[in-house]
């Protein structure tokens, strides 16, 4: 029997990205093995770039931001982030609410201006940029222009359906690519809309599934070709019906409101090279992954929590990457990278962080979810593929094959008290003594 060099890394609530040497070799039966299936690419893992991030890393100094952006950007750091999101106009995280052209009845985008975004977002990521010029960006507005929504308000509303106004949002959406890439940022992805089924107290816009259809096929694709873009468009961010039960009451057995209505056009689809799911989109994400295996897909958004960021909630988040990688998606996108304590947005959620800066003290702090990301991010690099996993630890973990042989396994055990693991990796079975609680991450060096 051949043995490979292992690498095993532990996170617990006693030490964070332990690394353990204590495993073994054993002939007895695995209860976790690879099982030779292939499946999807990884493109990577990213975050969004938010107003009030670059407002809270501004407590800092030049040296602890160059230690924050190297951990998150850099290849060598811990998450090596390849793909990042940002929004068009404001988020629900932006220190006040705009978009790129207020100016009533500008269907011409004479006035369209990113120059708001000189102040937070563009400084924000071209930092990010110094760590890591190959990183690619996916954008989606929050709420169009005011004048172009009924009622007239980035909170709450839809798009006026009146061919002029589709017309004109179409043409921001070109202007808003080809100002970014003048900046040097190039946008590789435009999600349509953020959380199409969200009528918000913060900027939003409602749009049904046959809304997005039609303006995807004769708006946004036709304008993407008449100006050379060759930024994909993307059906998202979906954040799909929730509670089902509201679907199940209007008796429908479609849960497939959104991506089914438009993929099954022909014209639209024509147009559409991913699907992006977030929130409630994790109940839908397996119907549309089954009925069109050829797309990529993107979560797009982490779920936020409440601000504690407790290691209870980064339990639930690493329960998300497990689902959402063992049903198809080819990214994972963290919410906000940086934030104050307790994250309260303008508007008063508050909302968890990877990494909170304290403005008082001027110090950082890790958080748990920052290690349930650097668990993934860290080894599984752009390109690996997931392999199929069977065994009584199927449901806890998630494995990758990276593009140079090695094999990268995951796991969680959530158990109160340590449990073995028996994880047999084709001609050897390896032994783990999983603490309490814990995250792994197990590196076969093939």
């Amino acid at each position: 029997m051949m043995s490979y060099p292992v690498e095993w890394y532990s996170t617990s609530t006693q030490e964070a990205w332990a690394e353990k040497k204590s495993f073994s070799y054993t002939e007895e039966s695995a209860n976790l093995s690879l099982n030779g299936e292939l499946h999807q690419l990884v493109e990577g893992f990213g975050g969004c770039f938010n107003e009030l991030g670059y407002i809270a890393l501004q407590h800092l100094s030049e040296e602890q931001r160059h230690e924050i952006f190297y951990s998150l950007f850099h290849p060598d750091g811990d998450h090596k982030f390849t793909i990042c999101r940002l929004p068009i106009g404001a988020s629900d995280y932006a220190e006040k609410w705009y978009s790129h052209n207020e100016t009533d009845g500008d269907l011409e985008m004479k006035y369209f201006s990113i120059d708001r975004d000189f102040k937070y977002l563009i400084p924000y990521i071209k930092e990010a940029q110094s760590y890591n010029p190959d990183l690619k960006f996916f954008a989606s507005p929050w709420s169009p222009p005011t004048w172009m929504k009924y009622p007239k308000a980035y909170n709450y509303g839809t798009l006026r359906w009146e061919k002029e106004i589709l017309e004109a949002y179409a043409l921001y959406f070109v202007k808003f690519v080809q100002a970014y890439e003048e900046q040097g940022i190039p946008i590789h992805q435009i999600h349509v809309q953020n959380e199409v089924i969200a009528d918000q107290k913060f900027p939003s816009c409602v749009w049904t599934g046959e809304q997005l259809r039609e303006f995807i096929a004769d708006y946004l694709g036709p304008a993407f070709e008449q100006h050379g873009l060759d930024t994909e468009i993307w059906l998202g961010t979906i954040n799909a019906p929730d509670p089902w039960e509201e679907l199940l009451k209007k008796r429908t057995t479609d849960f497939d409101d959104y991506a089914g209505i438009v993929l099954s056009d022909p014209k639209a689809y024509s147009y559409i090279k991913g699907v992006g799911y977030q929130w409630a989109g994790k109940n839908a994400i397996k119907r549309t992954v089954d009925s069109y295996p050829e797309l990529r897909y993107m979560q797009t958004e982490n779920e936020c929590g409440d601000g504690e960021n407790s290691w209870d909630y980064a339990r639930y988040v690493y329960n998300l990457y497990q689902h959402y990688f063992s049903h198809g998606v080819n990214a994972y996108i963290y919410w906000n990278m940086v934030l104050e304590p307790r994250g309260r947005s303008t508007w008063g959620w508050e909302q968890n962080s990877m990494i909170t800066v304290d403005p008082q003290t001027k110090q950082y702090t890790f958080n748990p979810e920052y290690y349930v990301m650097k668990h993934f991010a860290h080894f599984i690099a752009p390109g690996s593929r997931r392999i199929g996993l069977q065994g009584t630890w199927t449901g806890k973990s998630v494995a990758f094959r990276n593009p140079d042989g090695e094999i990268v396994v995951v796991i969680n055990n959530p158990f109160k008290e340590a449990r073995r693991l028996n994880l047999n990796a084709g001609d050897q079975t390896l032994s783990f003594e999983l603490e309490a609680g814990s995250f792994n991450t197990i590196v076969i060096k093939k």
